[in-house]
């Protein structure tokens, strides 16, 4: 199962209003595990950010004007996230600023384009009804640390909403948890082992508990008028010990 979580910075909150991307960040998980491999670009806008988008990403037209242009990289963006599920974080947002990016590219819209469309945003709501489901919130929630965020930036973002992610839907994979770094990560710090057996330690019952699992099984025997299911059980290993 491979999922992209993505985010975007981008000059303002409308692309009706000619906003653009100014930053894609996205970050690969394979079955529940971040793989590294990501892909983070700054793209030239060609326009001003207004201030207040400014004040969060705080990329300047200067800083963006020598980037490539959407156009440029929407062939590696779309090979990137082939027939993945994308998650985003309020995922409306973003989608509308790429249909508008595609278009203006001839291309189809996002949803045509991959897997699935995932929002984080709404399914944090579903498991936290009336709480805030804030990015930042749900890192204090789930403690994952946020506390080298001081901008937004969209690849830092996916990074935090991917181990956000996992841990909302963390389930036990595993019978031996462990806190070191030696094996696959839920992403929340805890790390997931294999079941070995072997490790499980073995202790014979004492003569008195055996004493009490006979007086036990006498009251079933004469509750039932006859031997009772664990009797037929213990029946084959009795002729095994004989033989």
């Amino acid at each position: 199962m491979r999922q992209i979580i993505f985010d975007t910075e981008t000059t303002g909150l409308d692309p009706a209003q000619g906003h653009r991307i100014v930053e894609i960040g996205c970050v690969e998980i394979v079955n529940r595990t971040v793989t590294g491999n990501n892909l983070h670009i700054y793209l030239n806008p060609d326009r001003d950010s207004d201030p207040e988008a400014l004040a969060v990403h705080g990329l300047t037209t200067e800083f963006l004007s020598d980037k490539p242009r959407f156009s440029d990289v929407a062939d590696q963006f779309l090979e990137f996230i082939a027939g993945a599920e994308l998650i985003a974080h309020n995922a409306a947002f973003d989608v509308k600023f790429f249909n508008a990016e595609l278009k203006r590219i001839g291309r189809g819209e996002l949803a045509e384009l991959c897997g699935k469309i995932t929002d984080s945003l709404l399914f944090a709501r579903t498991l936290y009804p009336g709480k805030r489901n804030s990015l930042d919130a749900l890192c204090d929630r789930l403690g994952v640390s946020n506390a080298h965020r001081t901008l937004h930036g969209a690849l830092l973002d996916s990074q935090l909403l991917g181990e956000v992610w996992l841990a909302m839907t963390r389930g036990q994979d595993a019978l031996l948890i462990d806190v070191d770094d030696s094996g696959p990560s839920t992403g929340a710090g805890v790390t997931l082992k294999a079941f070995d057996g072997s490790v499980l330690p073995v202790l014979a019952a004492s003569a008195e508990e055996l004493a009490e699992h006979e007086e036990y099984l006498a009251s079933l025997d004469k509750s039932v008028g006859g031997d009772c299911v664990w009797r037929s059980l213990e029946a084959p290993k009795a002729v095994v010990a004989a033989a």
